[in-house]
């Protein structure tokens, strides 16, 4: 299936420092795509620039049939797009029933009380969200998406401060979300669980990016094994081959 969203040959620079040189990130309906990348790599400014977050010094933003060289996040959010930042997305001045019905009314979207059953957090829907643990909050904020209803899912850094179980139940989720037809990606550092997750995985190092296909060829990719998957990777004991079978 084509990609919903691709953000191609991306290039960003903050002041003299070069952070993103030819990168591209794509989305396919039905998929769940993992994005993989050590801190600092520039896999976040590339998510934040195919959300319309971010402008790129150059590049193009594919969405849903449309061509963008310059456009903003509430533009793609209109055309079905959402995006998930690592930390505050919630405001803490409302309550997540009234969050939740203000997107709903914004966008036309899905019942708030259905999307707050699914996602277990009914008890909840009447605080604000400081008053939730991490996963609680967590669920709210895809309780979110399941009312917006979006073409599109970009969630960057989901499972960071998660507890284990919370991130058993954020994987269902996420996988619930691409088996319905939506395109979701994920940023993250979380291997095993995110490996397991994945249909596809990409790779972002030194500035650019790599499509490195399903979780199995992902793994027996030398050069992502050695540079990013490190100790890990080791313990599947997998025979390494020639890093040309790397693809961009």
């Amino acid at each position: 299936m084509q990609p919903i969203l691709a953000a191609e040959c991306v290039v960003k620079s903050f002041g003299q420092c070069r952070v993103l040189t030819s990168a591209t990130l794509r989305a396919v309906p039905g998929e769940l795509r993992v994005f993989f990348g050590r801190n600092g790599s520039g896999k976040s400014t590339l998510l934040k620039i195919a959300a319309g977050w971010l402008s790129p010094d150059s590049g193009a933003i594919h969405f849903a049939g449309r061509v963008y060289l310059s456009v903003r996040l509430a533009e793609l959010a209109a055309a079905g797009l959402f995006y998930l930042p690592d930390h505050d997305f919630l405001s803490g001045a409302f309550t997540i029933r009234r969050q939740l019905e203000m997107i709903r009314a914004q966008f036309d979207g899905g019942d708030v009380v259905e999307a707050a059953d699914q996602l277990e957090i009914s008890t909840h829907l009447d605080k604000r969200p400081f008053e939730l643990s991490g996963g609680e909050r967590r669920r709210a904020e895809l309780a979110a998406v399941l009312v917006r209803q979006p073409l599109c899912l970009l969630a960057d850094e989901p499972y960071r401060g998660i507890a284990p179980k919370d991130a058993e139940d954020l994987t269902r989720i996420f996988s619930g979300f691409a088996t319905s037809g939506m395109a979701v990606v994920l940023t993250g550092h979380e291997v095993p669980t995110l490996l397991d997750a994945a249909d596809h995985v990409s790779w972002c190092t030194s500035g650019t990016t790599y499509e490195l296909g399903s979780p199995a060829s992902a793994r027996l990719n030398p050069t992502f094994r050695q540079e990013y998957l490190g100790e890990w990777s080791h313990q599947d004991h997998m025979p390494l081959f020639d890093s040309s079978r790397l693809t961009r």
